[in-house]
C-alpha cells in the first residue's frame, strides 16, 4: 500500500502540487477560525443553581433551600457530585457532572427537577441556574466612573446610584448584544428604588399599618386595558390607566379615610429615591465604583468575544452622558496576545534553528529548502485539524510542538534520495526527469520502513496522556492532540510531497560530499568512539551506574500537577472579620488599594467586594477579590525584580494594615483551583461532619498542623462563625395574649426593617422597584427598634419588646454542603517547594498530630487531586506503553537484542532529564 503511495505521488506530480494548494488553502482559512487562548479551559461540566431568599441567615437558607435542591437533584443520570453554599440571603448549589455530558441536557435535566419542588421551597423563593459558561468565562471587566466635574441633569455631581443606573440600562443592553457574550454581570454602586418610609409616629396617629401603605400602593400602581369599541367604523381602544409615575404621584395614593378625611401616603410616609439592601460593592483604586463583568458562552473563542466586546465598548462611550466613562481594566486579550506572543515566538526560533541545521547537515541548499518546507505546510495541516477537533491554540496545545520530530522522517528521505541521486549521476551522469522518478521511489522505499517506524514510536509516547481523564484530561489532550497531528502531517507529507519535490527539483548537478559540518563533527567522533569501544565494560558500567543514581534522584525530586504560568498581573484575596458590613469592607478596602497603587510597579487596582448581581462568585462582605494589574516590565523602576519579590515586598507593606488577611494568586490560577475542588487554594483539607461547632474544633486543629509545615503560606481555616445577628424572638405567651401569631409578626417585622415590595415604577424601558421600609434612621437604631409599634388585629398597637426579645449573638456565617455532608475546608498555598512532597508531609503530620474525631473524616483537594489522580493512571499506562514500543522495534529489527540495545536509550536518555530537573 505505502509503495502504491509512493508511486503515485512521484507520478502525479500535477496531483501532488494541487494537494500542496488544498493545504495551504484550508490552513490559511483554517487559521481564521482556530480558537485562541492562553490555557486550555479545565471546567468541568458544571451547572449553579442560585436562590436569592433575601432576610434568610445561612442555617435557614441551607435548611429550607440548600437541603430540598440536593435531595431533588440526587440520582439524575451522569451525576458526578453536588456542592453547596448557603450564606445570608443566598443559596447556590453547584451540580457537577460526569465528562462528555453535554451541558444543556444537564440543563434540561435540572431544569425539571427545579420545577417539581418549587412546592417544597419557601414561597416568592425562585432558584435560578447560572450563566451557560465555564469557570474561566470572565474574559472582560471595566468600570463606570465619571470625571470629577461631571453633573447629573440636576446638576448634582454623579452617584454612585447614578452609575449603576447607567451601568444597568445603557452599557449591559448594549454589551448584551456582543456575539458570544453570555452574560453581563453587575456589581458596585446601588440599584434605584423608590422608597416610601413611613414614620412610626404619625403610623400611630392616623391609625394606619405599613401594610395598609403596602396595600394601598400595590392597588393604585397599575394600568387595565378594557378590551375596544366600534363607533362610525372606528375601532377604539378602551384602556384605564392607573400607573404610578413620579414622587407625587406615589404621595397622593389614598391609604385609608378617616371622617371623611382622605389619609394619603405623603401623610404618613416620606417618599425618594433609596438605595437597596445590596450585597456587594466595587472599588478601583481607592474609590468606590461600579464594576461590569462580560461573561463568555462556553465554547466560543475568549479572544475574539474580548476584542469584541473591548470594540463594543469603545463604541458605547459616545452614548453615555458627558464626564462618565467606561474603561477597560481586565482584558483577556492581553494576557492571550502575550501567550501567543511567547509561542509565536519559541515556535519560529525553533523552525528557524531547524532549517539553518538542515542546510548545515544535508550538505546541498535545494535538498534543505525541500525538508523545510515540511515545518510550514504540517503547521498549516495541523491548524486545520485543531480546527476540526475543536482543539485552542494555546501554551499548552502549541508550546510542546518540535520541529525536530516533525522533520525527522522528511530528513531520512531526503538525504537517502540525495543519496542514490548522486550516486547514479556519479556512474551514469545526469538522469532525465523518467529516471530520477524511479530513482527516488527506489531510495524512498528503502528508508520509508524505519522513518515510519520512528513516526509510529514517538507517537504511541502520546498515548499515556490521551488516558488521562477529568481535568488532567482537559489540560494535556490538547498537548498531545497537536502533536500527533503535527507528527501525522509531517508523515504524509513525507510519502506524498517530499518525494515528489525531490524528483521534480533535484535536476542539476548534485554534490554527494558531506558538508563541513558532519565532517568536522566526524572527526572529533571518531576518536570517542573508538575510546568508548576499547574500554566498553568501563562505559556500560559507568551507565549503569548513572540509571541507578538517577532513579535514586528522581525520587528525591518533587512533583506538581503543572508549572504555575506567569499571568503577569496579580489576584489577592483580602478577608476581614466576619460580620465586617460591606460600607465598613469598603473603606478598609480603599485604605489597601492605596497602599497598593503606591508601588511603582503597578498600573491600576480593583476589587469585587461581596456578591454581584449574579452570583457566580458568591463573598461575603467581609471578603475581596482584588485585581493588580501590572505595568510592562519595561516600565518597572527595576526591570531586575522579579514578581515573586514584588509579591513579598506587596505582602510586608499590606500586613501594616489592620484588620485584613490575604492570599496571594493570580486571576486565572484562582479561578483553576477553584473549578478543580471548589477551593481557591493549591491544597485544600476538607472536615466533613454534622456539627458545626466540631468542625470549627477540628478545623483549627489541622490549621495547627499546617502551618509548623515548611513551604505552607496563607494558611487558612474557612470563614464559617462569626456572623453577628440580630434576632427578634417572639414570645409566643405575650403573641397570643393580643391575639397575634408567629407568622403576622414575622411579616411586620419583614416588611418594617426588610422593606416590601409594593410594585414597579416605569421610566421609558427602564424599571425601578418601589418599596416600602423604615426610615434608615430607625431601622439602625436598635433601641429604637424596641418601641416599634405592631399593629393589633382590633386597630390598637403595642411595643414590639411586649411581644418578642431582640437578642444579638453570633451565628453561623456560612454553611458549606460536599455530598449532602456539611463540610469546613483548611486552605494553604505552597511556596519554595514543590507541591507532591508538601502534601505528603500534611499527610502524615495530621495523621500523628491532629484530633479527627469519631463520625468526622477528611478529604484532600485542590490540584494536588489532579496529580494524584493522573501519576496513578500513568503509573500504569506507561510501563505498557514502554512494552508496546520495545514490541514495535522487535518488529522492525527481528531480534529482542537488538531491539533490547535500541531501547536502552530511554533509561539512558531520561539520565539527562533527571539531572536537568534536579
Amino acid at each position: 500500500m505505502i509503495d502504491s503511495i509512493l508511486r503515485l505521488a512521484i507520478e502525479r506530480r500535477l496531483l501532488i502540487l494541487c494537494f500542496i494548494f488544498v493545504i495551504v488553502g484550508l490552513g490559511v482559512w483554517s487559521y481564521q477560525k482556530l480558537p485562541i487562548d492562553a490555557v486550555p479551559d479545565i471546567t468541568n461540566v458544571q451547572v449553579q443553581i442560585n436562590t436569592a431568599a433575601p432576610g434568610y441567615s445561612p442555617l435557614e437558607s441551607e435548611q429550607r433551600i440548600t437541603y430540598p435542591v440536593e435531595t431533588a437533584l440526587a440520582g439524575l443520570p451522569n451525576l458526578s457530585y453536588t456542592r453547596s453554599l448557603s450564606r445570608y440571603g443566598l443559596s447556590q448549589v453547584t451540580v457537577v457532572f460526569e465528562e462528555g455530558t453535554d451541558i444543556y441536557f444537564a440543563r434540561n435535566l435540572i431544569n425539571t427537577r427545579l420545577g417539581a419542588i418549587k412546592s417544597v421551597l419557601p414561597p416568592g423563593l425562585e432558584p435560578e441556574m447560572g450563566p451557560i459558561s465555564t469557570g474561566l468565562g470572565e474574559i472582560f471587566m471595566y468600570t463606570v466612573q465619571a470625571k470629577a466635574d461631571a453633573r447629573m441633569a440636576n446638576g448634582e455631581p454623579y452617584t454612585a446610584t447614578a452609575l449603576r443606573e447607567i451601568q444597568d440600562w445603557i452599557i449591559k443592553p448594549q454589551l448584551a448584544q456582543v456575539k458570544g457574550v453570555i452574560e453581563v454581570n453587575s456589581i458596585g454602586g446601588y440599584n434605584k428604588q423608590y422608597h416610601v418610609m413611613p414614620d412610626p409616629a404619625k403610623l400611630l396617629v392616623y391609625q394606619v399599618s405599613v401594610e395598609d401603605v403596602v396595600l394601598a400602593l400595590q392597588a393604585n400602581n397599575d394600568n387595565r386595558g378594557a378590551g375596544y369599541i366600534e363607533r362610525n367604523g372606528q375601532q377604539l381602544l378602551v384602556r384605564s390607566p392607573g400607573q404610578l409615575g413620579t414622587i407625587e404621584d406615589i404621595g397622593n395614593v389614598i391609604i385609608a379615610e378617616h371622617d371623611s378625611v382622605p389619609i394619603k401616603v405623603k401623610d404618613v410616609a416620606d417618599i425618594g429615591i433609596g438605595k437597596e439592601l445590596r450585597t456587594g460593592a466595587a472599588t478601583r483604586d481607592g474609590v468606590e465604583t461600579v464594576l461590569g463583568t462580560a461573561m463568555m458562552l462556553i465554547g466560543a473563542n475568549s479572544r475574539t468575544v474580548a476584542q469584541d466586546v473591548a470594540a463594543k465598548l469603545e463604541d458605547i462611550q459616545a452614548s453615555l452622558p458627558d464626564g462618565v466613562i467606561a474603561e477597560a481594566v481586565y482584558d483577556r486579550t492581553a494576557l492571550v496576545d502575550k501567550a501567543i506572543a511567547t509561542v509565536s515566538k519559541n515556535l519560529l526560533e525553533g523552525a528557524l534553528l531547524v532549517i539553518v541545521v538542515l542546510f548545515l547537515l544535508l550538505g546541498n541548499f535545494r535538498a534543505a529548502l525541500i525538508t523545510a518546507a515540511v515545518i510550514p505546510l504540517s503547521m498549516l495541516m495541523t491548524i486545520s485539524g485543531m480546527v476540526k477537533t475543536g482543539v485552542s491554540a494555546n501554551l499548552m496545545s502549541l508550546g510542546a510542538l518540535d520541529f525536530g520530530l516533525i522533520v525527522d522522517g522528511a530528513v531520512i528521505i531526503v538525504e537517502n534520495c540525495v543519496r542514490r541521486l548522486a550516486e547514479h549521476q556519479h556512474k551514469n551522469g545526469q538522469q532525465d526527469l523518467r529516471e530520477r522518478l524511479n530513482t527516488v521511489f527506489d531510495a524512498t522505499s528503502e528508508v520509508i520502513r524505519p522513518s515510519l517506524f520512528g513516526v509510529a514510536i514517538i507517537t504511541i509516547v502520546y498515548i499515556p496522556i490521551f488516558t488521562l481523564t477529568g481535568v488532567e484530561g482537559k489540560m494535556f489532550h490538547p498537548m498531545a492532540a497537536t502533536v500527533v497531528m503535527a507528527l501525522l502531517s509531517a508523515m504524509v507529507l513525507s510519502l506524498t510531497v517530499v518525494p515528489a519535490a525531490v524528483a521534480v527539483f533535484m535536476n542539476g548537478k548534485i554534490s554527494e560530499k558531506e558538508s563541513v559540518v558532519i565532517t568536522k563533527a566526524k572527526s572529533a567522533y571518531q576518536p570517542l568512539l573508538k575510546l568508548a569501544l576499547r574500554f566498553r565494560y568501563a562505559v556500560v558500567g559507568f551507565a549503569s551506574v548513572l540509571v541507578v543514581f538517577c532513579l535514586w534522584l528522581a525520587s528525591t525530586l518533587g512533583s506538581e500537577f503543572i508549572p504555575q504560568l506567569n499571568e503577569g498581573d496579580i489576584a489577592l484575596h483580602a478577608m476581614r472579620i466576619p460580620g465586617t458590613g460591606l460600607e465598613q469592607a469598603v473603606e478598609m478596602q480603599e485604605i489597601l488599594e492605596q497602599r497598593i497603587a503606591a508601588f511603582p510597579e503597578v498600573d491600576k487596582v480593583f476589587a469585587r467586594i461581596g456578591t454581584a448581581e449574579v452570583a457566580t462568585d458568591p463573598m461575603p462582605p467581609n471578603v475581596a477579590d482584588n485585581f493588580v494589574i501590572l505595568k510592562p516590565r519595561s516600565e518597572w523602576p527595576d526591570s531586575s525584580k522579579t514578581k515573586a519579590e514584588l509579591v513579598e515586598e506587596m505582602e510586608r507593606a499590606l500586613e501594616e494594615l489592620p484588620g485584613n488577611n490575604y492570599e496571594f494568586t493570580q486571576p486565572i490560577q484562582m479561578r483553576f483551583n477553584e473549578l478543580i475542588s471548589g477551593v481557591r487554594a493549591d491544597l485544600g483539607i476538607k472536615i466533613f461532619g454534622d456539627d458545626l461547632d466540631q468542625l470549627v474544633l477540628t478545623a483549627n486543629d489541622v490549621l495547627k498542623v499546617v502551618n509548623a509545615i515548611d513551604g505552607a503560606a496563607d494558611a487558612r481555616v474557612e470563614q464559617v462563625t462569626g456572623l453577628p445577628t440580630l434576632s427578634v424572638i417572639p414570645n409566643r405567651t405575650a403573641l397570643g395574649r393580643y391575639g397575634l401569631n408567629v407568622a403576622e409578626l414575622q411579616d411586620w417585622v419583614s416588611a418594617a426593617i426588610g422593606g416590601e415590595s409594593a410594585g414597579i415604577i416605569y421610566e421609558g424601558d427602564r424599571r425601578f422597584e418601589l418599596v416600602v421600609r423604615l426610615p434608615e434612621t430607625t431601622r439602625r437604631d436598635i433601641d429604637q427598634l424596641k418601641f416599634l409599634p405592631v399593629p393589633l388585629k382590633n386597630g390598637d398597637y403595642v411595643p414590639l419588646e411586649e411581644v418578642a426579645t431582640l437578642d444579638i449573638s453570633p451565628a453561623p456565617a456560612q454553611i458549606s454542603r460536599e455530598n449532602g455532608k456539611r463540610r469546613i475546608v483548611v486552605t494553604a498555598n505552597v511556596r519554595g517547594r514543590d507541591l507532591g512532597s508538601f502534601v505528603k508531609e500534611v499527610q502524615e503530620s495530621i495523621r500523628e498530630k491532629a484530633d479527627i474525631p469519631p463520625g468526622y473524616w477528611l478529604d484532600y483537594g485542590g490540584t494536588f487531586e489532579q496529580l494524584e489522580s493522573a501519576s496513578q493512571r500513568l503509573s500504569i499506562v506507561v510501563p505498557l506503553t514502554l512494552l508496546v514500543i520495545l514490541g514495535i522495534l522487535v518488529m522492525a529489527f527481528s531480534s529482542f537484542k537488538d531491539a533490547l540495545i535500541i531501547f536502552s536509550g530511554v533509561p539512558l536518555a531520561l539520565t539527562g532529564g533527571v539531572l536537568s530537573l534536579y
